[in-house]
């Protein structure tokens, strides 16, 4: 008598149910990988923002309004001004918003008070932001904050 090879129709259901136990597993493992995709970009953004603002802090003490209470203003390339608060860049469109100079396809800005907030195209922007980085001006000549916000990334 011949005997047929292959597999069982019960070895292949067993063979379906553990590779269904793997994929559920690890689907989850995959599944929130476009949460931190963003959060990665949030915090390249908030070291963007702190080296930009460090760098403007620089230009302000060599031109010496490193400790002006009111605004003043900046150059930075030789052709772009900069509104500066203490040094440090105001938070606003004429001052952080100019010199991280962000890709308007890929970033919004939006100013509200002594805070500046960029957040990632696609995610509700301003001050309800859930998923940004706030670049708020201290009211003393102390460096400015820059926070990231990830709760609705």
């Amino acid at each position: 008598m011949k005997r047929s090879a292959g597999f069982t129709l019960i070895e292949l259901i067993i063979v379906i149910v553990i590779l269904g136990i793997l994929a559920i597993t690890a689907a989850p493992k995959f599944m929130n990988m476009q949460g931190d995709a963003r959060a990665a970009t949030l915090n390249g953004m908030k070291g963007a923002v702190q080296s930009a603002a460090t760098m403007v802090y620089s230009k302000a003490i060599i031109k010496g309004v490193d400790k002006a209470a009111t605004s003043s203003e900046v150059t930075t390339d030789g052709t772009t001004t900069i509104a500066t608060v203490y040094g440090y860049p105001a938070a606003t469109s004429a001052g952080i918003a100019l010199v991280i100079d962000a890709s308007s396809a890929e970033w919004t800005g939006a100013a509200s008070g002594s805070s500046y907030t960029f957040t990632p195209a696609g995610i509700t922007s301003g001050s309800a932001a859930t998923c940004a980085v706030v670049y708020t001006l201290s009211t003393s000549p102390a460096a400015p904050t820059t926070t990231t916000i990830t709760t609705g990334c």
